[in-house]
């Protein structure tokens, strides 16, 4: 065997595809975090199909997930693979074209029969016909070789071929330098005790797949990525949602509240309630209701009731709350509601990222009935976006809207586990005993009004969906009383923007081109602008966290540039806020393909604009 060399690189994207069955979000979700434990800076992007079960061997049945890992800050999941895993020719017919030229394609050799091979359109065998000419392609028996590791185990072929992922596992842990023992962990931790033969059969999988790297003459290179610099501290791997459950949890804990969660079950949003349920032990009510628009009144009656309420949904599931909001509106009850936007209209894609609620946020009820809007920019800024959505809630006794997408939610990254002291503390004040208590009395900054909790002694009071009484809170037709109700409510959400941290712009103060990104196109449009800047362009970005009330110095920021550059995952729904608001002539750069945007996209756009 000759000597194998190290090929060093500061990043490499991996995309693993196959059947829905082949267990690619596992190995992708578990190469995820043994590249974090190992130092390296992370991001994930899962992609699978909506349907439960599409046809085994099919395009639409595939199921992939894709990986970026770097020595340096990662802000995407990546442009294009460097590594493919397919482990069929479906799988290669899925993907193979968004490899990087030279780039490495590993396949099951054994799935590539006649059949399957004309089902997914190839005339013959795609790995030695030239259609991959050009990329180093690995042919591997996964199939015969994990039933081989396996010959002397009682258990059936079904079962024997699903433990080939951890085959796969095997070979990439050797090829990409990381430590086996973390996997082996994995594997005693999830199914030791539960499943003590998975446990075995995978172990020794696992080790084969390792042993087939080590001793194979396939592969001439190993990758050697270093540790990237990161800020000391306690870290771990996370999803958005997983991140948004916790800071929903660290919020209730620093506020001294209860947590109530009433919620029902939506791609991609479901992960939360999961999440959320499995911390009881702080406290957490969780109710899983019969649809939305009970999920949301659930929420609404715990907050009535002194609860930290929250509902979480996804796109159509927030249009079916949207009467219940502007009751929560006029009510003037703390709320939050968790969107993790997808696809439309209607269920539209409901496992692909998209932009496009942000106008529905903003709008998406009768009346007049502002409402506070914070978009979530990466897996682990979901957590403080989660936990600021709940502080402004409380102070201003409003339902506040938090949007993350498909892409943040189920993607993950590495995140610093912040200490208990260092995220603040707040507290509801809720009126206990007041001998003139007025229910809509209100504080004379922040226009947040009173609140008893209902069977406070003497505090009796009455709320709903009709207009109040200005300061009693009895119902009340008077004309000019629901004007002066109106311009509260909406001058207290414009408020809010004292909260708001002014917008930081990344780069110089002015320039030509400004990029103002939002929610998950964050990461995208750092990496790029950083990669123009580096190369000398006159380009800056900004994110916007929060986009009602917007940045006090947003304003201020756009006239110092000649251009602004809005990247969205819809039709231009910022850039109609933007314009209508700053009456600046945007340009817009849209992508709805249910796919988030490759930094090559925004880097493109900006060199047209820059006229380059």
């Amino acid at each position: 065997m000759g000597q194998i060399s190290l090929k060093s690189v500061d990043q490499v994207v991996i995309k693993f595809t196959g059947d829905s069955g082949d267990g690619m979000q596992l190995v992708g979700n578990q190469l995820t975090a043994l590249a974090a434990v190992s130092g390296n800076d992370v991001n994930s992007l899962p992609d699978y199909p909506s349907e439960i079960r599409a046809p085994a061997g099919t395009v639409a049945g595939i199921s992939g997930f894709q990986i970026a890992l770097g020595s340096r800050d990662i802000h995407t999941a990546g442009d294009a693979p460097d590594v493919l895993v397919a482990m069929n020719p479906a799988a290669v017919q899925h993907s193979y074209k968004h490899v990087v030229k030279g780039g490495m394609i590993i396949t099951d050799s054994d799935m590539f029969t006649e059949k399957a091979m004309e089902k997914v359109g190839f005339k013959s065998n795609p790995c030695t016909d030239g259609t991959l000419a050009g990329y180093d392609v690995k042919s591997i028996p996964f199939t015969t070789l994990t039933r081989e590791a396996l010959k002397d185990l009682d258990m059936g072929p079904k079962d024997k071929d699903r433990c080939k992922n951890f085959f796969v596992l095997g070979v990439l842990v050797w090829l990409f330098n990381k430590n086996p023992q973390d996997v082996l962990n994995f594997i005693n931790t999830k199914f030791g005790k539960k499943l003590p033969k998975i446990a075995e059969a995978n172990t020794i999988v696992f080790k084969a797949g390792l042993n087939y790297g080590e001793t194979t003459v396939m592969f001439q290179q190993r990758y050697d990525l270093k540790a990237a610099t990161i800020e000391p501290g306690f870290y771990r791997n996370i999803t958005g949602n997983e991140a948004a459950a916790l800071g929903l949890i660290a919020a209730a804990k620093k506020s001294n509240m209860q947590l109530l969660l009433g919620s029902y079950p939506i791609t991609p949003a479901t992960d939360i309630l999961h999440e959320v349920s499995k911390h009881k032990n702080f406290g957490a009510i969780t109710m899983q209701m019969e649809d939305e628009i009970a999920g949301i009144c659930a929420a609404i009656g715990g907050a009535f009731a002194g609860k930290l309420a929250v509902t979480t949904t996804s796109g159509p599931g927030l249009a079916l709350k949207g009467e219940a909001l502007g009751l929560a509106v006029i009510m003037e009850i703390p709320l939050v509601i968790v969107n993790v936007q997808r696809g439309g209209p209607s269920t539209g894609l409901p496992t692909k990222t998209e932009q496009s609620d942000l106008l529905q946020a903003m709008y998406g009820r009768n009346g007049d009935s502002p409402m506070p809007v914070i978009a979530a920019g990466s897996p682990d800024d979901c957590f403080m976006a989660a936990f600021e959505a709940c502080q402004i809630a409380i102070k201003y006794r409003t339902p506040v809207l938090l949007l993350t997408d498909g892409y943040i939610g189920q993607g993950s990254c590495p995140w610093k586990v912040p200490l208990e002291s260092e995220l603040p503390s707040f507290e509801a004040n809720f009126t206990k005993e007041d001998a003139d208590f007025k229910s809509y009395r209100r504080d004379p900054e922040t226009l947040a009004r009173n609140i008893a909790i209902p069977g406070t002694k003497g505090l009796q009071h009455r709320v709903g969906s009709l207009e109040k009484d200005v300061l009693t809170g009895a119902v009340s037709h008077v004309p000019m009383n629901h004007q002066i109700m109106t311009d509260i409510r909406k001058n207290k959400v414009a408020g809010i923007v004292r909260d708001v941290p002014n917008a930081v712009v990344n780069g110089k103060e002015s320039g030509k081109v400004l990029v103002i990104g939002w929610g998950g196109t964050y990461g995208a449009v750092k990496g790029a602008v950083d990669r123009l800047i580096l190369q000398g362009k006159s380009v800056s970005s900004i994110n916007l966290r929060w986009i009602n009330p917007f940045p006090a110095n947003l304003a201020k920021i756009i006239a110092n540039f000649d251009k602004v550059l809005i990247p969205e995952l819809n039709t231009g729904q910022l850039s109609v806020l933007i314009r209508s608001q700053f009456l600046v002539d945007t340009v817009s750069l849209n992508k709805v393909q249910g796919d988030p945007f490759r930094e090559y996209e925004v880097i493109d756009k900006v060199n047209e604009m820059l006229g380059e």
